[in-house]
């Protein structure tokens, strides 16, 4: 045949191998597409499709035999009933897939090129699932796909807001009196926007939402296991609004964009309410606002459920159960710093045990345990905090951060001596970023 003549074709890989194997292009042919989707960018399926070379429903086919996988006609499916929320957005769009079902430990992949190692590796990672393939005709997938691309601003047009409610007290003090802000504040699709935000946030286990305005575009980005992905670039427009509404709900001052502002909202998600840590900062074209997800039912999940090798969770374990010593619990940003600490103190939290947290602010609300918040404004610092704790007989002492040598010091002191008393003190300490100048 024509195919077997031709310029060697061992050097291709993937679809284009399996496509020569099967007649359906010369060796010649694949290699100039397979050129122009590297320069173009583009994968190859698409460049193949866009050439005319072999139709989508050949190329699924073709596929299909090759590669002893399943064949599913997407058009013989509701796209709506498709499950959400598994893996991120855009990385479905990046690697032109779709997620179909999920049992046990694997998840069931729509995809027109099941060569792609690349986004075999990325699917397992981000899901912790094993991807197992079925071919999908690429028009057809990426009608779904354009189609889903779409769903946040339709989704946002179309909810209903009775599910969900922000918790806004009495106290809120905000400049609001004007018509012109009252109305950014309350308008419609901003409001739903925000909201729909948040529950996708909470749903994909987010730990921090970032709404960030720039130049020419406004994007919002979401904190997922230490990593953040862009989720969506809504119009540049919104800005003042979502600023306006999140600054309502969070009881800042509206009227105020030249300095940074910290705040808290609580959001009725159905049985559920969840607290969030709002952070703005003034930047060169609007206010950048972070918002930390604080859930209180995080402290509760059991140390099993964070994902602890059984040796690291032993030596955990033990080490929290010792009569006095002291914990160090470091990491980035959203690595599970916080919860792993709320989780040891839930563990230790008993009607006869003393324990106190000092943190900057506290993020979880747990009952029975004193929690203070840093003030720097009053004199309300961590080493001025520590100080007092050692006057209230305490059991168990919880550090947010040592920014000081003082604080380092009385930490330390009261880690190995126990002092006053004879209760232990096991002082947890989340972050240590003064630690290496902190040195005497």
């Amino acid at each position: 045949m024509d195919t077997l003549a031709e310029a060697p074709h061992s050097a291709l890989s993937g679809v284009a191998r399996v496509l020569v194997h099967a007649g359906k292009l010369n060796a010649r042919t694949a290699e100039e597409l397979v050129r122009s989707s590297r320069d173009k960018r583009t994968s190859f399926v698409a460049s193949v499709i866009a050439a005319g070379a072999v139709s989508p429903s050949d190329l699924a086919h073709t596929l299909a035999v090759a590669l002893a996988l399943p064949l599913l006609d997407l058009s013989a499916i509701d796209a709506v009933k498709l499950p959400k929320n598994i893996i991120d957005a855009k990385l479905a769009s990046q690697y032109q897939i779709v997620v179909l079902g999920k049992r046990g430990n694997r998840i069931f992949i729509g995809g027109a090129d099941p060569t792609d190692q690349e986004a075999a590796e990325r699917i397992k990672f981000a899901t912790q699932l094993s991807p197992e393939w079925v071919i999908v005709e690429h028009d057809k997938l990426f009608k779904i796909l354009e189609s889903s691309g779409a769903s946040t601003t339709e989704t946002m047009e179309a909810l209903s807001s009775g599910d969900f409610e922000f918790d806004v007290t009495d106290d809120v003090t905000t400049k609001s009196d004007e018509p012109e802000v009252a109305s950014d504040v309350e308008d419609a699709p901003v409001v739903r926007f925000l909201q729909k935000m948040l529950i996708d946030a909470i749903n994909l286990r987010a730990s921090d939402l970032h709404f960030e305005p720039y130049e020419y575009h406004y994007r919002v980005r979401f904190r997922v296991d230490g990593e953040l992905r862009e989720i969506t670039q809504p119009p540049l427009a919104i800005k003042e609004k979502l600023s306006a509404r999140i600054k309502v709900i969070s009881r800042l001052d509206i009227s105020e964009k030249r300095v940074p502002q910290d705040g808290r909202m609580k959001l009725k998600f159905g049985s559920k309410a969840i607290d969030f840590r709002v952070s703005t900062l003034p930047t060169l074209f609007g206010e950048k606002i972070v918002i930390r997800i604080l859930d209180p039912s995080s402290a509760k999940v059991g140390i099993e459920a964070l994902g602890y090798e059984k040796i690291e969770k032993d030596r955990l374990m033990k080490a929290i159960q010792r009569p006095y010593g002291m914990v160090l619990v470091t990491g980035p940003t959203g690595s599970g710093k916080t919860v792993s600490l709320y989780t040891c103190l839930n563990i230790l939290n008993q009607p006869g045990v003393n324990i106190s947290t000092v943190e900057d602010p506290a993020e979880i609300n747990l009952p029975g345990v004193n929690q203070v918040n840093v003030n720097d404004r009053s004199g309300l610092t961590f080493s001025v905090a520590l100080k007092s704790f050692l006057r209230q007989d305490p059991d168990i002492i919880m550090v947010g951060e040592i920014r000081d040598l003082e604080t380092a010091d009385i930490a330390m002191k009261a880690a190995q001596t126990g002092s006053g008393s004879s209760a232990h003190r096991w002082c947890a300490v989340s972050k240590v970023p003064g630690a290496r100048s902190a040195r005497p």
